[in-house]
């Protein structure tokens, strides 16, 4: 009966602590920030140089919305798009704000694309790296009505269509990461598509399920209320490796389900940032401030969620591994989009 009674005793202890443990856990990114030797006093504007409903827009409103729901900024965080020249409407304002901490910007890889393609002004280096956020996917979605169910069907018809009159390729923007994966499946295939440039990911998902173009390379995020509803269906995912989550999206499969497109026979590798930048020339103090608030948010509940539901790769870096990371990203992009011939001259 003693012995029992320890036990009982201990469990309750055991129970008690995990209880205590498990509160300083959640105390420590819901409450305020300790104090810093800068924070803002006035809102921040949350840039997205990209139009409504696509997975910025998405990822930057599911930070706004775990910031206000945690208490993690003492002011107001405001999204505001600028979709305009591919993107280059948002960067431009950006540099024009040097030494403005209240501006931030979410990044995609147009960050590299858009002045490669337009000949804007602009270099990713002029602005303040941050903070990488994640990875994001890109998948070859078809309609699921489409009469094939992997890539090898896929490639079969689009080898067998009249060149550039039948096969429409739909993707956000032009001379874009959706149309850079184009024109190297038309490089590894050669194959041609009509390419067909939409505002953002919404739409493009929109429009393929309207069967008004035959296939996209939208991100998991974009597609996947589509897939969910069955009527969208994922060929193959365009990275080195399968995706890591396991929990079912559809009936029948998860996003692990989904083959790598090398291993599916197309040999195409691509992941496009999802990255936060400051204006230039602000403080160290200052990108310490935006690293440590979205350190926070990616320790939420709710971040670990959208990771998952989006298929998000979740690399995160900051500091000189970001800064790095950039550079390589920068003359990847430039080598591609040289070779697709999208380069402004």
């Amino acid at each position: 009966m003693q012995l029992a009674h320890a036990r009982t005793v201990t469990g309750t202890i055991r129970g008690t602590l995990k209880t205590l443990a498990a509160g300083l856990l959640a105390a420590a990114f819901l409450a305020p920030a300790a104090a810093t030797a800068w924070e803002p006093t006035k809102t921040v504007e949350f840039i997205v140089p990209a139009g409504t409903g696509g997975g910025a827009d998405q990822m930057a409103r599911m930070v706004q919305g775990i910031i206000q729901k945690h208490g993690l900024m003492s002011q107001p965080l405001v999204v505001i798009n600028k979709a305009g020249g591919a993107g280059a409407e948002g960067f431009l304002d950006m540099k024009a704000s040097t030494g403005n901490p209240h501006k931030i910007v979410i990044t995609l890889s147009n960050l590299f694309t858009t002045p490669l393609a337009t000949g804007v002004p602009f270099k990713w280096d002029e602005l303040t790296p941050v903070s990488m956020l994640a990875l994001d996917e890109f998948i070859l979605w078809v309609n699921a009505k489409a009469p094939y169910d992997d890539v090898k069907g896929y490639l079969a018809a689009l080898k067998a269509a009249t060149p550039g009159a039948e096969f429409k390729m739909g993707g956000t923007g032009s001379k874009q990461e959706d149309q850079i994966i184009t024109a190297a499946i038309e490089q590894k295939t050669g194959t041609k598509f009509i390419y067909v440039p939409y505002k953002g990911g919404g739409d493009v998902a929109a429009q393929l399920v309207g069967g008004h173009v035959t296939s996209s390379v939208n991100n998991p995020i974009e597609a996947v209320a589509q897939w969910r509803a069955g009527e969208l269906k994922p060929l193959c995912v365009f990275d080195y490796q399968r995706l890591a989550y396991k929990e079912p999206v559809t009936g029948e499969k998860s996003w692990a389900d989904i083959p790598t497109c090398k291993e599916a026979g197309l040999d195409i590798e691509y992941l496009m940032l999802r990255g936060i930048f400051g204006a230039p020339r602000i403080t160290a103090d200052q990108v310490g401030y935006y690293v440590e608030l979205f350190r926070r948010v990616r320790e939420t509940p709710e971040w670990k969620d959208f990771m998952q539901k989006g298929a998000f790769n979740t690399t995160a870096l900051t500091g000189a591994e970001y800064r790095s990371w950039l550079g390589k990203a920068a003359d990847t992009h430039r080598s591609l989009m040289e070779t697709a011939g999208f380069v402004a001259k």
